[in-house]
């Protein structure tokens, strides 16, 4: 059985591999997302990216739009679960605007370097970086308006306190909004071993049921989960025979009453 710690490093050599070896897209016509199929990257958002050079753009490994998903309005405080290169933190820091302020949360310390970077060079002042575990968030009690995550809470090897440390970190009313991968059925637990298919968001897809049922234990209510507006055709053949019968990028939002 594979251990939390050895899920935790995995994702970190991977994406930090990513961090290292990125190069702009118009230097290699390539995708960090280490394909050519479109259920992941930049191009998925309905936001304006205008504003962000390619070097933000060109890192994002999203599945989805989590920022116009969430609805964000002037002076909320921002919390993104495995923020990468930083572009739902930047994004998110326009909407909030110099009132408001975006935390970025990451493992990898070279995605946290990168993020750094890129917030330098567009001199945001109302974004910040930590290190830490999203199962173990580095914020206050009640401190959060608006929890985002785009394609990284399947990831974790254990959802359930992510979603416990997201509603502890969450003010009463406060909500979280997210894209990520879930399937309909379940992966065996020899599927679940493969940790490169687990790094590359596939494997660690939970079950929709489950991950409601994991969001409604850890006290969340007005929960919602919608499929991304278009259908995920390249993700059914990354599908082994046994495996679930579907994966799919979902829209999800709920509150902490």
């Amino acid at each position: 059985m594979v251990s939390p710690d050895q899920i935790h490093e995995e994702v970190q050599a991977r994406y930090g591999r990513i961090a290292d070896e990125f190069k702009l897209k118009v230097q290699n016509d390539t995708s960090c997302c280490d394909s050519e199929d479109d259920y992941c990257g930049a191009d998925l958002y309905e936001t304006d990216l205008t504003t962000l050079p390619e070097d933000v753009t060109g890192l994002s490994l999203g599945c989805g739009d989590p920022i116009t998903l969430a609805g964000l309005e002037t002076g909320q405080t921002v919390l993104d679960l495995g923020s990468g290169g930083g572009i739902d933190c930047f994004l998110a820091a326009e909407r909030v605007g110099e009132s408001g302020h975006v935390i970025g949360v990451d493992m990898t310390p070279a995605m946290l370097e990168k993020a750094r970077r890129n917030q330098a060079n567009l001199g945001m002042t109302n974004v910040e970086f930590r290190q830490g575990f999203i199962e173990d968030l580095p914020a206050e009690d009640d401190s959060i308006a608006v929890v985002i995550s785009n394609c990284v809470i399947n990831l974790s090897p254990d959802k359930t306190a992510v979603f416990r440390e997201t509603y502890r970190v969450l003010q009463p009313g406060g909500r979280i909004a997210v894209s990520d991968m879930v399937t309909q059925g379940r992966f065996t637990p020899q599927e679940r071993a493969d940790m490169s298919a687990w790094a590359g968001c596939i494997t660690g897809a939970e079950d929709v049921a489950d991950y409601v049922t994991a969001m409604r234990t850890a006290g969340f209510t007005q929960i919602s989960v919608r499929d991304k507006a278009e259908p995920d055709v390249e993700l059914a053949g990354m599908l082994p025979d046994t495996g679930p019968a579907r994966l799919f990028s979902a829209r999800i939002t709920a509150v902490k009453p």
